[in-house]
C-alpha cells in the first residue's frame, strides 16, 4: 500500500466549554494580550467525519514524537487544509504548544501567532467565529467493515486550524486568564451576570 495525505478535522472542546488548561506563563502571555485555543485534537477507535478510524496505539506514538516538534518551537499549524504534507511557513498561523493523551482523546495548546494569517485566525476567534483542528499525516489505510481504518505507518505532521472539522468534539475554545484581584463577591457576579447575560 502505497502513503497518502491523510486529513482529519476536529471542533476543539466539546460542549463549547472548557477546563482551565493554562500554566502560569501561558496565563501571563493571555494577559499581555496573547491568545492560546485548546481542546480535543485528535481521537483514538472513533469514526470521524471521513469515517477513518486511528488506533489508540498509533495516536499514542505520533503524540510522543510530536513531543520533540513542539520541544523545538517546530510544530506549525496552518490556517485551512492545504493539499500538501509541506507546511507553508508563509501561511502558518499558529504553533502547538503542548500535546497529550486523556484516554483515547488527544488534547492539545495551540499559541496564535502574529502573523497574516495568525492575525486572522485571531480576528475570526475574537469575532465569535467557533474555530476547529484537523491533524495532517501521511499513511496509509485499509477498509474493513464498512470503515477505513489508518494503518500502522501513519505519521503525523501538522495540525490545522479548520472551519469544518471531521472528529466529533473537535472545536477550539479560548483560555482566558483568570480575573485578577477578584473576591468572592465579585466573582459570583461575574459568573451570574456570564450566565444571564447583561
Amino acid at each position: 500500500m502505497s502513503k497518502k495525505l491523510l486529513r482529519e478535522f476536529f471542533a476543539l472542546c466539546d460542549g463549547g466549554i472548557c477546563e482551565d488548561l493554562l500554566t502560569e506563563s501561558e496565563k501571563n502571555f493571555v494577559a499581555e494580550g496573547g491568545m492560546i485555543l485548546s481542546g480535543i485534537c485528535q481521537k483514538a477507535k472513533t469514526p470521524n467525519g471521513n469515517n477513518r478510524v486511528y488506533s489508540h496505539e498509533v495516536l499514542n506514538r505520533e503524540v510522543e514524537n510530536y513531543q520533540n516538534v513542539i520541544r523545538q518551537n517546530r510544530a506549525l499549524g496552518e490556517l485551512d487544509h492545504p493539499d500538501s504534507s509541506v507546511v507553508s511557513l508563509e501561511k502558518v498561523s499558529h504553533m502547538v504548544i503542548s500535546l497529550w493523551m486523556e484516554g483515547n482523546d488527544v488534547y492539545g495548546k495551540i499559541k496564535v501567532l502574529d502573523t497574516p494569517a495568525g492575525n486572522i485566525l485571531r480576528a475570526l476567534v475574537d469575532s465569535g467565529v467557533q474555530v476547529g483542528i484537523s491533524s495532517r499525516g501521511l499513511g496509509s489505510v485499509r477498509d474493513q467493515g464498512g470503515k477505513t481504518y489508518v494503518e500502522d505507518d501513519f505519521q503525523l505532521i501538522c495540525f490545522d486550524m479548520v472551519s469544518e472539522p471531521s472528529t466529533p468534539g473537535a472545536f477550539m475554545m479560548r483560555e482566558y486568564k483568570e480575573p485578577v484581584n477578584e473576591n468572592k463577591d465579585d466573582k459570583i457576579n461575574r459568573l451570574l451576570t456570564d450566565i444571564l447575560g447583561d
